[in-house]
């Protein structure tokens, strides 16, 4: 049996990594299904604020994808930049891997669950970092690769999870304010 505590998010280790949620790569996705994920991602980064999880916020070929859906940017912090790159991995770019550094957890969301989130998960897994990924976080133009990339993700040893549940199990406790501030996000 896998250690139980691979599975449990912690505050002070996590590090919420959103990967590449453009206007022109978000265009051709499931319109219905981008929707849902939109509703997740934003969860995710105001969750993530809440509860005082670092953001690290990437564009991919920004002159050709276009920015980052208004959205999400609407919901970012003041003065959080996002982080442009080339490479498909995130870890394949310095600045992405100075703010992850000393970080032992990932929460990887965004885009295409089957090309740079499934290879920043398996050079972070293999850096020995451990990932988790909401798979209603995720998406790709074709649930297939989507599927594919999250059983891939799996036998890695990443922790595929939901964003309630990887919010609430960084939450800890109810009775709190930062517990009422997540249920109402999570609603």
């Amino acid at each position: 049996m896998r250690d139980p505590a691979r599975f449990r998010l912690k505050r002070s280790d996590s590090v919420l990594l959103l990967i590449d949620v453009q206007e022109r790569l978000s265009a051709v996705m499931d319109p219905v299904a981008f929707a849902a994920a939109l509703v997740n991602l934003r969860r995710w980064v105001e969750g993530a604020q809440v509860l005082g999880v670092p953001i690290v916020w990437t564009e991919q070929y920004v002159k050709g994808l276009g920015p980052t859906v208004a959205p999400l940017r609407e919901v970012l912090p003041v003065g959080l930049q996002p982080i442009e790159k080339l490479m498909f991995s995130c870890c394949g770019v310095e600045p992405v891997r100075a703010a992850l550094r000393g970080k032992g957890q990932v929460i990887a969301v965004g885009m295409e669950t089957h090309v740079c989130v499934f290879q920043t998960v398996r050079d972070l897994e293999e850096q020995g970092v451990k990932t988790f990924v909401p798979a209603d976080a995720v998406i790709s133009r074709a649930e297939g690769n989507k599927a594919l990339a999250l059983d891939l993700m799996r036998q890695l040893g990443t922790t595929v999870t939901s964003t309630e549940m990887g919010l609430f199990d960084l939450t800890e406790r109810a009775g709190t304010e930062e517990f009422r501030k997540v249920s109402k996000l999570v609603k």
